[in-house]
């Protein structure tokens, strides 16, 4: 049996030029990522500094980490959310069905096909 070839987005491989759309959201997201990842490490350092200096004491340094982080992840959820939305715009000012939009047609093609059946068999 034949597979089909996997497509890579973000294989760049092929000579073609990039798609700009799709390589802009391909910088965001790893920006997101690395500001996420090398956030925390950072936060963590300087509440270790913190505490190794006395200024705060170990429970709270813990605490604090643990708050600045829920501060962030809300934060980043805010922001996939609206990076959600003005992907939807877009893709809907560019006339792009949604998948709720394909499944409707689908189940109205379903629907269809069973009532040409009902037919063809009276």
């Amino acid at each position: 049996m034949a597979t089909k070839p996997k497509v890579d987005v973000l294989d760049e491989s092929d000579g073609k030029e990039p798609n700009p759309f799709v390589e802009a959201v391909r910088k965001v997201l790893l920006a997101g990522i690395g500001a996420i990842a090398l956030g925390k490490d950072e936060i963590e350092e300087f509440v270790n500094r913190l505490v190794e200096r006395g200024e705060i004491a170990e429970k709270d340094g813990r605490k604090l980490v643990n708050e600045v982080m829920d501060k962030r992840k809300k934060g980043a959820e805010k922001a996939e959310n609206e990076l959600g939305k003005r992907v939807e715009s877009v893709l809907d000012r560019m006339n792009v069905p949604s998948k709720a939009d394909i499944d409707a047609l689908s189940q109205k093609i379903t629907s269809l096909s069973k009532k040409i059946d009902e037919l063809k068999k009276s």
